[in-house]
């Protein structure tokens, strides 16, 4: 089969990091197009309603382009209206809703196919992230419809119980934010307290609220049946029964290991799973095809962020562009941003 269209570059996942690779690619005079398998910046759409980020603004910014916001750290729908306007101003060629399900062909005649049609590129890079993978808690009941991996917004369960799974940042959000709007939630928590890696400013507040008995928390806990109506538990006490009208299962989240190995990449030994490649150029062991921002760490998903997996781009386009390797800020080593 003959392709549809050809680029020099085909970047597959439309979130800011492959847009960075987009952008940064094309300012150095190669074609390029991007592909997602859902909207633009498809993951961010998909985080709580008026998420807060961790980050300020500037280490949020890709290509030069500065991200504007009333607020000292940027909101989602800053986020969202951002990276819509740089990908406008910057004129990427976008193709989205448009799932890629192969790679055919080597570096210099890659074909990509994708479920409405087929396109040349000289070279692909692979920045898709892990959001779109929950971490499942293999339980029954895990698939029925009240049971969900991702949590918006707390407004519809008012009067509700509501049963949290986990004990990091996204859950300790969801579970005040459920129990401000009315809810009567409860967290089930696999270890001994809630994480200290949930920040600063919202850790007391959730401890204290569980201290009040505002909010119930099981530690050392652990689901083993979830029903229509009740989710049980294994505790250090035996096994208890709550009731529930929804569950949030936050237990985090993984990249398309299945997807990279349609690819044709392979993953190494370790305990990450990491996605191999040659951590200096990024390029993976199918040569001319380079992985980019989250997606390089494999299960440690909290290794790269859009703050350094964006200087990624730098790096990956550069090579392409048949630069020398740019001199890039500290903050490409591998961080906790978390």
């Amino acid at each position: 089969m003959t392709t549809d269209v050809s680029f020099d570059v085909v970047v597959i996942g439309a979130g800011p990091v492959g847009l960075a690779c987009g952008l940064e690619v094309q300012r150095r005079g190669l074609s390029v197009c991007v592909l997602d398998k859902g909207a633009l910046v498809n993951s961010i759409i998909g985080y709580p309603t008026n998420m807060e980020f961790f980050s300020t603004p500037e280490l949020l910014e890709i290509g030069g382009h500065p991200m504007t916001t009333l607020h000292y750290k940027p909101l989602r729908e800053d986020a969202l209206d951002y990276y819509r306007r740089v990908a406008q101003a910057e004129k990427l060629t976008l193709r989205l809703y448009e799932r890629v399900t192969g790679l055919e062909g080597e570096q210099g005649s890659f074909t990509v196919v994708t479920e409405k049609g087929r396109i040349g590129a000289r070279f692909v890079i692979v920045a898709t992230g892990f959001y779109d993978a929950p971490n499942l808690l293999r339980v029954p009941g895990e698939d029925l419809p009240h049971v969900t991996h991702y949590y918006k917004e707390p407004y519809a369960h008012a009067d509700q119980d509501v049963v949290i799974i986990g004990a990091k940042n996204s859950s300790a959000k969801a579970a005040l934010q459920l129990l401000r709007a009315g809810a009567r939630p409860v967290l089930v928590v696999r270890g001994p307290e809630i994480s200290e890696s949930v920040k600063y400013w919202i850790r007391p507040d959730l401890v204290n609220r569980i201290k009040e008995g505002r909010i119930g928390c099981y530690f050392n806990s652990t689901v083993a049946n979830i029903t229509a109506s009740t989710v049980e538990l294994n505790t250090p006490d035996g096994p208890r029964t709550l009731p529930a009208q929804h569950v949030y299962a936050l237990t985090g989240y993984h990249p398309d290991f299945r997807f990279l190995a349609t690819l044709g990449i392979t993953c190494e030994a370790d305990a990450a799973q990491t996605p191999t490649h040659h951590a200096d150029t990024l390029e993976t062991n199918r040569p001319g095809l380079y992985l980019a921002g989250t997606v390089c760490g494999g299960l440690n998903t909290s290794r790269w962020f859009i703050e350094n997996g964006r200087y990624h781009a730098q790096l990956i386009a550069a090579r392409l562009g048949g630069e020398a390797m740019p001199k890039l800020p500290d903050v490409l080593q591998p961080v906790q941003f978390s």
